[in-house]
């Protein structure tokens, strides 16, 4: 399986604006640019793409394995919050942390803490990012 999305940017770092765009086409020429990646300008940015991307995958992983547990989610609703750092190497992703709320009627919770490691450590998303992944998972009534 191969997914693909692109960018396209004109001008310079600070004065030039970009979109990005995916294959599924639920991007199509988003806009992106110096501003909506470093102060709050209007559009997305790769790091924001990454934190969505991160928070899906590992949603769906956990539901996989709270399923090898024998356990199925009312909901679970993740957060990601990626940190950007400058680096002696330049800026960096440095750090992922996931916040993990989930509604499980009947919930053993040493299944569940077990299910959430398995998830974070299974995620692809996880496995591909070179940053450290922190998480905190609850169970939420």
């Amino acid at each position: 399986m191969q997914r693909t999305a692109s960018a396209h940017w004109s001008g310079g770092l600070k004065d030039g604006k970009g979109t990005v765009s995916t294959q599924s086409g639920v991007l199509t020429q988003t806009q992106y640019s110096f501003s909506t990646r470093f102060e709050n300008g209007i559009g997305t940015n790769p790091e924001e793409l990454i934190a969505a991307a991160h928070a899906g995958c590992f949603t769906m992983a956990l539901s996989a394995q709270l399923g090898n547990a024998g356990m199925t989610a009312e909901s679970i609703d993740t957060t990601a919050t990626l940190s950007l750092d400058k680096t002696d190497a330049g800026f960096s992703i440095t750090k992922v942390h996931l916040d993990v709320k989930a509604k499980i009627p009947n919930a053993d919770k040493a299944k569940f803490d077990e299910a959430a490691q398995n998830a974070e450590k299974g995620c692809p998303v996880s496995r591909v990012l070179k940053a450290e992944i922190t998480m905190s998972a609850q169970l939420v009534s």
